[in-house]
């Protein structure tokens, strides 16, 4: 074999390997609501928020090694914006939810971030832990705006226009389900292409050495603010898409607690990895329905549950999936 013909093979590998895995992944997804219940389309549609929340998480602690404990700062402020909208301006349409919790959290990302890439590790993590919860003290003391620990109800929306059903059971299982699918599709596209991107490049660098990324000319600041903006847009997307399916915005979602939700999603998937923090994120949805559907202790099960793969799979889902797999390459 030529050397072109084994350059062609090697580029045209792992895009061959991708598509062995996208393909069926996606015709199950499609065809998820035709053989399912309901009730397990509406927690697949969860964990599909979930994901697009911990990609953008996994964009600040896999890629740029910042490990942030606030990122429900940004969850919680998606969800609100969409609470507002349709409370004072009386929006109902979910395109409209999208881009205005894109901008809100966009916005909420750069005011924190121009305070927090200033740190790294432990201190980063604490100022991002100690700014979400201002926002939550916000929402848990503004009764008349926020609605306290009542929160905001959140209706059914129109989809590119369209109004809901009657049935807001099916309207949720099937309709709203592809959408969140669709959007989840175009984040996780997006997603990709920016870890690829020569900015995710340099993202790596500065992960790998701060030192050696700042003296090749890199601007670590900025990139760690773009990245932190990113992070913000994407767990903001997905608090957009929550609202909705939820049906209320409630100071839940921005207690620390939630951010430690994000931060172990991404954690059991595998961090290190870029379809890590999907299957966390959907793997953590199910435990966590099936484990409060089991008992009253649906707390300590979980922990447990989750302690337990952590200390089993301390790469992860995806990265012991890809040890075995490495290993039975060499084997055979």
């Amino acid at each position: 074999m030529s050397m072109d013909a084994v350059a062609a093979s090697s580029k045209v590998g792992p895009t061959v390997r991708f598509g062995v895995w996208i393909v069926p992944t996606a015709v199950l997804l499609l065809a998820a609501p035709f053989v399912i219940d309901p009730f397990q389309t509406l927690t697949l549609t969860y964990g599909l928020i979930a994901a697009i929340g911990a990609l953008g998480f996994n964009l600040l602690l896999g890629y740029t090694g910042l490990l942030s404990f606030g990122h429900s700062a940004f969850f919680g402020g998606g969800a609100y914006t969409v609470a507002f909208m349709v409370k004072y301006l009386k929006i109902a349409s979910m395109e409209l939810f999208l881009a205005g919790s894109a901008l809100a959290c966009a916005l909420l990302s750069v005011l924190f971030g121009y305070v927090c890439v200033r740190y790294t590790r432990i201190f980063f993590g604490i100022l991002t832990l100690a700014l979400s919860q201002v926002l939550w003290s916000l929402a848990f003391k503004f009764f008349r705006v926020t609605g306290g620990t009542d929160g905001l109800r959140v209706p059914t929306p129109t989809l590119v226009g369209a109004a809901p059903t009657s049935d807001k059971m099916d309207f949720l299982a099937h309709r709203y389900y592809y959408y969140v699918l669709a959007v989840f599709a175009v984040c996780a596209l997006l997603m990709w292409v920016i870890v690829h991107s020569p900015f995710g490049k340099a993202l790596q660098a500065i992960r790998d050495n701060e030192i050696r990324a700042e003296f090749i000319g890199i601007r670590i600041r900025r990139y760690r603010l773009i990245a932190f903006v990113i992070s913000g847009i994407f767990t903001g997307v997905a608090g957009a898409l929550w609202a909705p399916l939820n049906g209320l915005a409630s100071p839940d979602i921005l207690v620390w607690t939630f951010s430690g939700e994000i931060v172990f999603m991404t954690v059991l998937g595998g961090f290190r990895t870029f379809v890590g923090p999907i299957v966390g994120a959907v793997a953590f949805t199910y435990l966590k329905t099936y484990a409060v559907g089991f008992t009253v202790y649906w707390q300590l099960l979980l922990g447990t549950v989750l302690v337990a793969l952590v200390l089993v799979l301390p790469t992860g889902i995806v990265g012991a999936i890809e040890q075995l797999a490495s290993r039975w390459k060499k084997a055979s």
